[in-house]
């Protein structure tokens, strides 16, 4: 964006900032889903309705599509506890602004306010009891634009989740505002 006063582009992408697009934020494995944690899962999210046979039943799955028992495409194999965590704390990114660029080392864009600009799912091979899952959290491309209150700066993080085969389960891309 050209600021008139200076005649300059003003930008909070600094060169450093833009080194580091496609960086590992985070990294971490699951243990091996259960079959008890595919139907607790599935308890939860269909209360107080039953969940369908294929999450819970090994003879009703054995006869499904997916032949087995699968878990509900929101299954969280991170939810409890992970076999290997590693990289950024999310609870003290909330406040931070500038978490994501300091967990690289590196000096952020110095704005004071952020929000969640957007999630976007994409599903592909179905969760099975026995799955280890790897989920890897990478930087995406920054961009920005003036608005309202200011130059805004979007930070899309991509996470990718595969299973032990690498067979890619779920791919997600949270937008992060800051201004």
């Amino acid at each position: 964006m050209a600021d008139a006063a200076e005649g300059q582009t003003r930008t909070a992408i600094s060169a450093d900032m833009q080194k580091v697009v496609g960086s590992e934020l985070s990294r971490m494995v699951s243990y091996p889903i259960s079959e008890s944690d595919v139907r607790k899962w599935a308890l939860a999210i269909y209360y107080p309705e039953e969940p369908p046979a294929r999450f819970w039943d090994q003879d009703a799955a054995a006869g499904s599509p997916a032949g087995g028992i699968v878990a509900p495409e929101d299954f969280n194999p991170f939810a409890w506890l992970r076999a290997q965590p590693r990289g950024v704390s999310r609870s003290s990114a909330a406040t931070d602004a500038d978490s994501t660029e300091r967990s690289l080392g590196i000096e952020g864009p110095h704005l004071m306010n952020q929000l969640n600009g957007g999630v976007s799912v994409e599903y592909g091979a179905p969760m099975r009891p026995g799955d280890v899952i790897t989920s890897v959290t990478r930087l995406g491309q920054y961009s920005e634009r003036e608005g309202s209150l200011g130059l805004m700066l979007f930070t899309p993080m991509e996470t990718t989740w595969t299973n032990q085969g690498g067979e890619m389960v779920k791919r997600q891309t949270l937008v992060l505002i800051r201004y």
